[in-house]
């Protein structure tokens, strides 16, 4: 029997979360080929140009409670956009609106930085759909500059600098298990 693995990657921009790519892009498999014998898949998906928080692993029992949409788990986003975030734009995420593929909300949204900056935010969010975050703002007709996603489910960014990877602890991999 194999054993588990568990490892935790703050994704660079430029790597697509992808086994193969045909058309030979960087993916981020490459950079955590190092990381275990064992083949480890992407939980979700970040797009290209999205930083932040990816988990591997291969425990395939973990990695569909954390991605099946019923156990809503929530990820949190940092974003920072073109112009100033109108607090009323803010209030229509928060209260739900129609996109093109149903309906869309984010949990919670405030500027971030203590509201020192008014182009960049900071969201909590359930959904796990194809480009959620991307697409919400572009509704509302801001170009998103950065986009990081800064917690997944219970971990966080501390101390894993962009592009590295570490090994979930096994008080970490318990929380996820128990959510």
């Amino acid at each position: 029997v194999e054993k588990y693995q568990y490892v935790l990657l703050n994704k660079p921009k430029d790597f697509i979360t992808t086994s193969k790519d045909p058309q030979n892009r960087k993916t981020v498999l490459e950079l955590v080929s190092n990381a275990c014998i064992e083949r480890i898949y992407p939980v979700g998906r970040l797009d290209r140009n999205t930083l932040g928080l990816l988990l591997f692993t291969n425990d395939g029992m973990l990695a569909e409670k954390l991605t099946h949409p019923r156990n809503e788990i929530a990820k949190v986003y940092q974003v920072e956009v073109d112009q100033t975030i109108q607090k009323a734009h803010m209030q229509m995420m928060i209260d739900g609106f129609e996109l093109e593929d149903g309906y869309a909300k984010v949990d919670d949204i405030t500027f971030a930085d203590n509201g020192s900056s008014k182009t960049s935010a900071v969201l909590t969010i359930h959904s796990g759909r194809n480009r959620i975050v991307r697409r919400i703002f572009e509704h509302f007709d801001y170009k998103i500059k950065k986009l990081d996603r800064i917690r997944f489910a219970t971990l966080d960014k501390k101390g894993l600098q962009r592009g590295h990877w570490r090994h979930l602890t096994e008080e970490e991999v318990g929380f996820l298990k128990t959510m």
